[in-house]
């Protein structure tokens, strides 16, 4: 192996300052949220591709399926390709398969096309997602301007998905669906033109690629998303959501066998030592879930219920975004004095309140008397913990594993979203079908001959009788999406632990990691005792102890 981390520290330390670290983080904030809003733009716009294109109800899901399936299975992959072959190109590579393939879904003539499309979007995304996180702990130095970035990335990151329904909302009202994917194009291509100029590239570290660890983990990704979603549409006791689950088991264990073995995985394991990075990671998986189950079932109750059209309810989640961006910079830049555990703390039971709250909402709900206090008291939450687990989940990353870190913090995301969503809508289904249950012998009481024709037909019950139904099943998988985020309280309150060398490297005080020999870097399997303790001792932040002599910081939390 040639590379090693004597090139890459100074890398990462060494960008311009001023305006062009400004125009920096635009760059990649910009990718991150033209990645994430894509599911929710296409949303919007998913009963008018139906027309347009022919799809069946059953099918039409797959026009969100093909990206989440691909995004989800290749960002292992995705986070490490950056570490090996450099950053910045990976970065671009990224973004313009992502352009490319949002092209081909714009221009779309037939259903599976769009669907390919779709698919190949997935991928672009699964590239350059993971890759812009890993360059900020390469452009940004550590301390308050890295707090700062990861502030503004998080806040992408967790409100996007708002934006995404506002601007559905918007191309779809007043220019035509195509729009939806047609925008990413000229976004994707100025990220690409401005990156070279304003982004350095990353030191390259060649050598062995993991091509098993990447067979592997792709296929139990892909197989865990698939089933996560068959049971969304199918149930949990289906055969192909049991079969592509036991798959996905089969091929994960695989993947942690072969990671064990190899002198350069494609996920080191030994990331996972460091109490605060799995911690990160397991709040992350929670907070996805209930993040992606508060936009899901709340779009569906301000349109069916509120009667919002799909511009008004773009409208409607806008604060959303609003306030977590204001939350998450005012986090970012309290840090360094406190630490990110009263953060995270804090965050999960504002999120779990503003849940808990939500599940009050009925059929008479309004969304200024009901809707609009409980989604603030989320996004402040969320904005709390996006930048806190962010920053502890990748900080402490040796530089030629800043990739792996990302690609393993998205890959939660994703995962806990997938599952979250699933989980979510088995509640929302129970809790409709016993709702319709109580419902149905009081529209046959109540109902016009022509409304009960009508239901005979359809099965559905019409308004107010389905309202109650739908707003019954949302109120209980909100019940749910709150426990979740107790429990990523839970998580915060226990395993995260906070040392006060963790806050001199908030406040930028301890230095990068001393660079280690071409000896060391090869021996990226964790095979070797004193590399373990190595990259321990730096990922705690005890770096500055073991130079100083002391007997070691305790733990503040």
């Amino acid at each position: 192996m040639t590379g090693s981390r004597a090139k890459s520290a100074p890398i990462a330390a060494s960008p311009e300052r001023g305006h062009g670290k400004g125009i920096a983080l635009l760059v990649i904030a910009s990718c991150q949220l033209m990645v994430v809003l894509d599911v929710t733009i296409v949303n919007i716009a998913l009963p008018h591709i139906q027309r347009s294109l022919g799809f069946s109800t059953e099918s039409l899901s797959w026009v969100i399926n093909a990206y989440t399936l691909t995004f989800g299975g290749l960002l292992l992959l995705g986070g490490r390709l950056g570490d090996i072959l450099g950053r910045r190109r990976v970065f671009i590579f990224g973004v313009l398969l992502f352009v490319v393939a949002s092209l081909l879904g714009g221009l779309s003539q037939e259903s599976w096309q769009l669907l390919a499309a779709r698919a190949l979007q997935g991928v672009g995304g699964a590239i350059a997602s993971p890759t812009a996180l890993s360059l900020i702990t390469t452009t940004f130095s550590e301390g308050p301007e890295r707090n700062r970035a990861f502030g503004v990335f998080a806040a992408v990151s967790a409100g996007g998905s708002a934006i995404g329904l506002l601007a559905g909302g918007i191309l779809v009202e007043w220019l035509d669906w195509r729009w939806v994917l047609f925008v990413n194009i000229p976004i994707g291509l100025l990220i690409a033109l401005a990156t070279p100029r304003h982004i350095k590239e990353s030191e390259r570290h060649p050598g062995h690629f993991d091509l098993l660890g990447a067979l592997t983990s792709t296929l139990g990704m892909v197989l865990l998303v698939y089933g996560f979603i068959r049971a969304s549409e199918d149930g949990w006791s289906d055969r192909l959501t049991l079969a592509s689950f036991g798959g996905a088991v089969v091929f994960l264990i695989i993947f942690l066998t072969v990671e064990r073995r190899s002198k350069q995985p494609i996920t080191p394991l030994r990331m996972f030592r460091d109490r605060n990075r799995a911690g990160a990671y397991g709040m992350m998986l929670c907070l996805a879930a209930a993040m992606f189950g508060m936009f899901f079932f709340l779009t569906l109750f301000v349109q069916n219920i509120l009667d919002f059209s799909p511009l008004r309810a773009g409208l409607a989640f806008l604060p959303v975004s609003a306030i977590i961006a204001i939350s998450a910079g005012l986090a970012s830049r309290l840090l360094p004095r406190w630490g990110p555990k009263p953060f995270m703390v804090t965050g999960a039971i504002l999120a779990a309140a503003g849940l808990a709250w939500l599940t009050r909402t009925d059929v008479h709900s309004t969304y200024l008397g009901s809707i609009l206090g409980p989604i603030l008291v989320f996004g402040f939450g969320m904005g709390m913990q996006f930048v806190s687990l962010t920053l502890m989940a990748v900080s402490g990353v040796v530089p030629r594993e800043a990739g792996a870190a990302s690609g393993v913090l998205n890959a939660t995301q994703q995962v806990g979203g997938s599952l979250g969503l699933s989980i979510l809508v088995t509640v929302f289904g129970t809790a409709s079908r016993n709702e319709a249950t109580d419902q149905i012998p009081r529209f046959l009481a109540e109902a016009t001959p022509a409304q009960q024709l009508q239901f005979r037909r359809t099965g559905e019950l019409p308004p107010p009788w389905g309202d109650q139904v739908l707003a019954s099943g949302v109120s209980s998988a909100f019940i749910v999406a709150a426990i979740v985020s107790c429990i990523a309280a839970l998580i915060a309150l226990v395993v995260i632990q906070v040392r006060a060398s963790d806050l001199e490297r908030l406040r930028g005080g301890v230095p990068m990691a001393p660079p280690v020999t071409d000896e060391d870097a090869s021996d990226d399997g964790g095979s070797g005792a004193e590399r373990g303790r190595a990259d321990e001792t730096h990922d705690t932040g005890a770096s500055t102890r073991k130079r100083g002599g002391g007997g070691g910081s305790p733990p503040l939390g």
